[in-house]
């Protein structure tokens, strides 16, 4: 089998090294090892492989603790301690900078999560047999999942006692480190056993939710702010991590109360309702219909425009001062950068969750007369390679 000198991490988690001049991909290897490989795919400009045996560990390698990795395909990165994966993040973050957008910028270290296990407030699990399911890497296939060490603990707690989920499709449980709510969501009949959840409990449907057992939703508190998150409406999966987020976003906005902010793709309203605090006005622009009725409900004051970013912005007719997007993994694109722009901002401020998408954007709005003065990486993902990104753009 090939023998290969790793040397960097790529976009997507893989590690990477050169066999015969070509760019070898491979999953669970870690920069500065030697390992010993087995293609699965070579093409004409790089080949991915299957990693057989370590033959030179790096120093931050570590046992994975959890019991399913490299089964489950939900944590890529367990094998690496945690410092060195901050680093990879920042790497990657720059190299697609560089690469994808032809931008030399600065770009810090990644600000870790207060948590590097047992952070996410929100799971999505398929169900196989009855019983909770992840998605093998670079698979459909699901695989049978008895724990997640990636579960917040009242969320964990929850897990164990979901029982059999016997003809349910898909089952995605909710909730709060700090109110104590919790919320399941049910994809298929709702077992006889969820009365005993002690939780919110809601079926959901192609077009509808019905809420079985409490309400349709649950409260969350970031940044000292209460949130309502109803069962289909987006919300940071790392709680503590949004508190950081929100001060890397309202340090970078720099608002004030003279200031207008269009707080774009606002779901329930995290940026509107807490940085939005030092704004003299807030526009928080929104499509989703469940988000919308939240953001209602946690940002009062703030004018809601629904609809989609794209076409809303350029129907306002009038100019902003501030703007955050933070748009889904796909990022602005050419219709959103045109949107976001319109209101000719000082500065724009973007959350990225794909750092490929950021490069690409980067790159339009520079063209578009605006420099990017820094990104900032943040760890809302542990023990994968997903990364959140804050890029401050000031108007040239």
């Amino acid at each position: 089998m090939p023998v290969l000198r790793i040397d960097d991490v790529a976009h997507g988690g893989e590690a990477l090294g050169r066999l015969d001049g070509k760019v070898v991909f491979v999953a669970g290897a870690m920069p500065g090892e030697l390992v010993e490989v087995e293609i699965v795919a070579d093409e004409e400009r790089w080949a991915r492989a299957e990693l057989r045996r370590v033959l030179e560990p790096a120093a931050a390698r570590r046992d994975p603790p959890c019991r399913h990795f490299g089964a489950c395909g939900g944590c890529d990165w367990q094998f690496a301690d945690y410092e060195a994966q901050l680093d990879w993040k920042r790497r990657v973050v720059a190299g697609q900078l560089r690469h994808l957008g032809g931008l030399d910028v600065p770009v810090a270290a990644t600000v870790p999560s207060p948590l590097p296990f047992g952070y996410r407030n929100r799971m999505d699990f398929s169900v196989r047999a009855g019983r909770p399911a992840l998605l093998r890497r670079r698979s459909g296939k699901r695989v049978i999942v008895e724990e997640c060490l990636l579960l917040q603990e009242n969320l964990a707690e929850l897990f164990e006692r979901l029982g059999p989920l016997r003809g349910v499709h898909r089952v995605v449980i909710r909730g709060s480190p700090r109110t104590g709510e919790r919320l399941v969501a049910v994809h298929g009949p709702v077992p006889p056993q969820a009365a005993s959840w002690g939780t919110s409990v809601v079926a959901v449907g192609r077009r509808r939710v019905d809420p079985i057992h409490g309400r349709p939703w649950y409260h969350e508190v970031v940044a000292g702010v209460r949130f309502r998150v109803s069962a289909t409406s987006f919300f940071q999966v790392n709680t503590a991590g949004a508190d950081l987020l929100v001060e890397l976003v309202d340090a970078a906005c720099d608002v004030g109360p003279d200031d207008t902010l269009v707080d774009a793709y606002a779901g329930v309203g995290l940026f509107a309702a807490t940085v939005g605090r030092r704004a003299g006005r807030v526009l928080a622009v929104e499509a989703a219909r469940s988000s919308v009725a939240d953001l209602r409900e946690n940002a009062p004051d703030v004018e809601v425009v629904r609809g989609e970013v794209e076409r809303a912005l350029l129907r306002l007719g009038e100019p902003w001062d501030v703007v955050i997007a933070d748009p889904p993994r796909s990022g602005l694109g050419v219709h959103g950068v045109e949107a976001v722009c319109e209101g000719r901002p000082r500065t724009i401020v973007y959350v990225s969750c794909d750092p490929a998408a950021l490069a690409r954007d980067a790159a339009m709005l520079v063209e578009r007369g605006y420099e990017l003065e820094g990104v900032t990486p943040l760890d809302l993902f542990p023990q994968t390679h997903h990364v959140e990104s804050v890029a401050r753009f000031l108007a040239r």
